[in-house]
């Protein structure tokens, strides 16, 4: 039985892509450049800093439409992005079997305001965002430092994320990881992989 649980956000804990995605794909079109929403959630998923400089590369997009592309995520996302269905069941699940969840994310303070909106904050423990400054995934830094914070026993923590960069940071500071994917993929590095949260109960 896993005793730590730590979560990424985008993809894992909620569904922000397809809102992110449209959104970018909004601005392109401001621009009277066309691309679907799937396409650019595959670059997304990657790490936005690569569909950054995928779409700078394609089309010379420039520091103003990456401006405009976060002004128009941060007034709107809030009230769109939504937590996977049955995450905040287990969240709590966890909590209440007196283990704990953590919170490490690549994003700010928006994944504090989200996770509050929907009532899951209480059901963590610590929190990892950019503010802290640590090393980007798939560095281990973040991990460790939580590893280290909390007496944390590597044997009993899992990493739950749907990047490779989520797997390998598990992986690099020596805990578990589960793959959370609903498209057909596999990753290699992953001890678990599973397409939706109930599967969770039987792994963790």
């Amino acid at each position: 039985m896993y005793k730590h649980v730590i979560w990424d956000f985008d993809g894992t804990l909620f569904d922000t892509y397809p809102v992110m995605g449209r959104i970018f794909k909004e601005v392109l079109e401001e621009e009277g450049i066309s691309e679907s929403v799937d396409e650019i959630v595959k670059h997304m998923k990657i790490s936005m800093s690569h569909a950054i400089e995928h779409y700078e590369k394609k089309y010379q997009i420039d520091r103003i439409f990456i401006e405009k592309y976060h002004k128009q995520r941060n007034e709107t996302e809030t009230n769109l992005s939504r937590p996977f269905e049955g995450i905040e069941e287990f969240c709590k699940y966890i909590h209440t079997t007196n283990r704990k969840n953590y919170l490490y994310t690549h994003r700010g303070e928006s994944a504090i305001q989200l996770l509050k909106m929907h009532g899951l904050f209480d059901y963590f423990s610590d929190f990892i965002t950019s503010q802290q400054g640590f090393e980007r995934k798939p560095s281990p830094e973040a991990i460790t430092y939580l590893i280290n914070r909390h007496s944390i026993i590597h044997a009993e923590a899992i990493m739950i994320g749907d990047r490779d960069l989520d797997i390998l940071a598990a992986k690099n500071a020596g805990i578990h990881a589960c793959f959370f994917t609903n498209r057909d993929e596999k990753n290699i590095n992953s001890d678990f992989m599973i397409s939706n949260i109930q599967q969770l109960y039987s792994i963790v």
